[in-house]
C-alpha cells in the first residue's frame, strides 16, 4: 500500500474518541469469532502506537506481509461502519439514507405497500430539511414502485409524483448551477487571491454573469438561496468590493437565523458564513460592529446545543483565532495582540492533522504581521521563513508574494542588510514568476535597492518621495490590494514622523472613528 493509505488508517484510528473506540470494540465484539481477529489486534496495536511503523506491525506477528493490505482495508471499513452506528454521528441525512435503504429492501422483497409508506415519511423529512437531491431520489423510487403496485388512485398518484419530480428536478438544477459557480469562484480566490487588473476583473464578471442562472428569489428554498449568496460573495471578494461582501455575508448568516434548524444540519456553512461576515467587517474597518459580531459568534458556538464534531471544532478554532488576531490590525493594537501568538501556537498542536497547510500559512502571516507592527522584526522574519521555505505550498499565490515583500522590509528594519541584495533578486524573480509584479511592488523593490546609495541625512526625503508615489495607488482598484496585506503607507509615515507604526495606525483609526 502507498504511504497515504497507511497514514489514512492510522489517522482514522488516532481521530477516534474514547467513546468511539468503546463503540467499535462493542460492535466487533458482538460476534465471538472477532475477539482474537487479526483486524482487531491490528486496531489495538495502532491505537497504542505513537506513529505508523509497518516494520513494527510485521514484527509483532499479528499479520503477515502479504495479508497486511487486506487486513488494513477490512479494519478501515469496520471502523467506518461502527462510526455510522454511533449515535453521535447520526443526523438527518443518515436517517433519510437509512430509510431509503430500508424501502429498497422491502421493495425487492415485493412488500410494495410497506416500502411506499417508509418512502413517504422519508420524503417529508427530506423536503423539510432541504435535502432535495434525496427527495428526488425517493420520488423516482416511488414512481418505480407505483408502476408495479396498482391502486385505484394510480392516475392521481402518477400526476402528483410527476409534478413533484419536475419541481424537485428544477430546483436541483438551479442549486447545481449555483454551487458550480460558487465553487469555481472560491477556487479562483484560493489559487490566486484578489483580481490584479482590469482584464481579470472583466473575466470574473463575465464568468459570473454567464453562469448565473436566472432565478426569482421568492421561489427559492434555503439551499438555493445559500448557494446564490455564496456565489455573489466570492465575486465580491475577488473584485475587492467589501461593502458588497458584507451585504452577502449578512444575507448568508441571516438565512440561518431565519431557519435555525439548518444550523444543526449545516454547521460548517453557518461557521463559514460568520467567518466571511467578520472578514468583510475587518476590511471595512468597522471595529465596533466587528467586535459585536465576533462576540455573537463566540457565544453561539460555545452553547451546549451547537453541533460538536472534529470538523466543526477545527473550524471554530480557525475562525475564532483568525478574528481575535484581526481585531488588532484594525486599530494598530499590535502589542496587545502579541500574547495571542504563543497561546494559539500551543492550541494548534492538537489540530495539527486537521488543519491544512493553507490555513497554517495564514496563521504564520498574521503572526509575522503582528510582530512587524510591534517592531519585532527578527520575530517577524522567523514566521515569514516558515512560509517562504515551504516549497510545497501552492495556495494563495498573493500571500506567498506579499510574504516575500514583507520579508524584505523586515530585513531592512532589523538592520540585516548584509544579504539584502540576494533577497531582492530572489523576491524579484519570484514575483515575475507568479505574474505578481505590480506598481506598488516595483516601487518598493526599487526603493530598497537604492537605500545603499542614499546618505543618512537624505533618508527621510527618500521616504517622503516613496510615500507620495504610493499614495497615488491607495485607492487604485487593482493596486490597492497590496495594502490589504501590508500597510506600507503607515510604515512610511512612521519612518517620516519617527513614530511606531502602531501609533500611526491608531491615530488614523481614531480619526476615522470620530469623523
Amino acid at each position: 500500500m502507498t504511504k497515504d493509505q497507511k497514514d489514512n488508517l492510522f489517522s482514522l484510528v488516532k481521530s477516534l474518541t474514547k467513546s468511539e473506540k468503546r463503540q467499535f470494540k462493542l460492535y466487533v465484539g458482538r460476534l465471538g469469532v472477532n475477539s482474537d481477529s487479526k483486524f482487531l489486534n491490528l486496531f489495538n496495536l495502532l491505537d497504542k502506537a505513537k506513529a505508523y511503523n509497518e516494520a513494527s506491525i510485521l514484527k509483532s506477528g499479528i499479520v503477515k506481509k502479504q495479508q497486511l493490505a487486506n487486513v488494513k482495508a477490512h479494519l478501515y471499513k469496520q471502523i467506518l461502519i461502527s462510526l455510522k452506528l454511533n449515535p453521535s454521528h447520526q443526523n438527518v441525512r443518515l436517517q433519510i439514507r437509512e430509510q431509503l435503504d430500508f424501502a429498497s429492501i422491502l421493495y425487492h422483497k415485493g412488500l410494495y405497500k410497506q416500502s411506499l409508506k417508509i418512502l413517504d415519511k422519508a420524503k417529508e423529512l427530506a423536503i423539510a430539511n432541504e435535502e432535495k437531491n434525496s427527495a428526488f431520489e425517493i420520488v423516482e423510487l416511488e414512481k418505480v414502485i407505483e408502476s408495479q403496485y396498482i391502486t385505484r388512485s394510480i392516475s392521481t398518484r402518477a400526476d402528483e409524483l410527476a409534478i413533484q419530480a419536475k419541481e424537485l428536478s428544477a430546483l436541483n438544477v438551479i442549486a447545481s448551477k449555483l454551487s458550480n459557480l460558487s465553487l469555481q469562484l472560491y477556487s479562483t480566490i484560493l489559487k490566486t487571491g484578489y483580481i490584479k487588473n482590469e482584464e481579470e476583473a472583466n473575466m470574473v464578471i463575465d464568468y459570473f454573469n454567464k453562469h448565473l442562472p436566472k432565478v426569482k428569489i421568492e421561489t427559492l428554498g434555503f439551499r438555493e438561496k445559500l448557494w446564490l449568496y455564496k456565489a455573489n460573495l466570492w465575486q465580491s471578494f475577488l473584485l475587492q468590493d467589501f461593502l458588497s461582501c458584507y451585504k452577502y455575508a449578512s444575507k448568508w448568516v441571516d438565512l440561518f437565523h431565519q431557519n435555525p434548524s439548518m444550523v444543526n444540519l449545516n454547521p460548517v456553512f453557518f461557521l463559514k458564513g460568520n467567518n466571511y461576515l467578520l472578514e468583510a467587517l475587518f476590511y471595512i474597518g468597522n471595529k465596533p460592529k466587528f467586535l459585536e459580531k465576533l462576540s455573537e459568534f463566540e457565544a453561539t458556538v460555545n452553547t451546549p446545543t451547537f453541533p460538536q464534531d472534529e470538523n466543526v471544532a477545527s473550524l471554530v478554532f480557525l475562525y475564532t483565532n483568525f478574528h481575535i488576531i484581526n481585531q488588532h490590525f484594525i486599530d494598530g493594537s499590535f502589542e496587545e495582540g502579541l500574547d495571542l501568538i504563543p497561546k494559539i501556537e500551543k492550541a494548534l498542536i492538537p489540530f495539527n492533522d486537521r488543519i491544512d497547510p493553507h490555513h497554517k500559512m495564514i496563521f504564520y502571516y498574521k503572526f509575522a504581521s503582528l510582530q512587524f507592527g510591534a517592531g519585532n522584526n527578527k520575530a517577524c522574519i522567523k514566521y515569514l521563513d516558515k512560509i517562504i521555505s515551504n516549497k510545497t505550498l501552492s495556495m494563495r499565490e498573493d500571500l506567498l508574494c506579499f510574504s516575500r515583500v514583507l520579508n524584505l522590509v523586515a530585513h531592512y528594519e532589523a538592520g540585516l542588510d548584509y544579504h539584502l541584495e540576494t533577497l531582492l533578486r530572489s523576491t524579484y524573480k519570484f514575483l515575475i514568476k507568479m505574474n505578481e509584479l505590480h506598481e506598488v511592488q516595483k516601487e518598493m523593490i526599487k526603493f530598497i535597492r537604492g537605500l545603499q546609495d542614499i546618505y543618512p541625512h537624505d533618508l527621510k526625503n527618500a521616504f517622503k518621495k516613496l510615500h507620495q508615489t504610493l499614495k497615488t495607488f491607495e485607492d487604485h482598484p487593482y493596486e490597492r490590494r497590496a495594502f490589504l496585506y501590508l500597510d506600507i503607507i503607515s510604515w512610511l509615515e512612521s519612518k517620516i514622523e519617527n513614530k511606531p507604526v502602531s501609533e500611526i495606525i491608531q491615530t488614523k483609526y481614531l480619526a476615522k472613528k470620530s469623523s
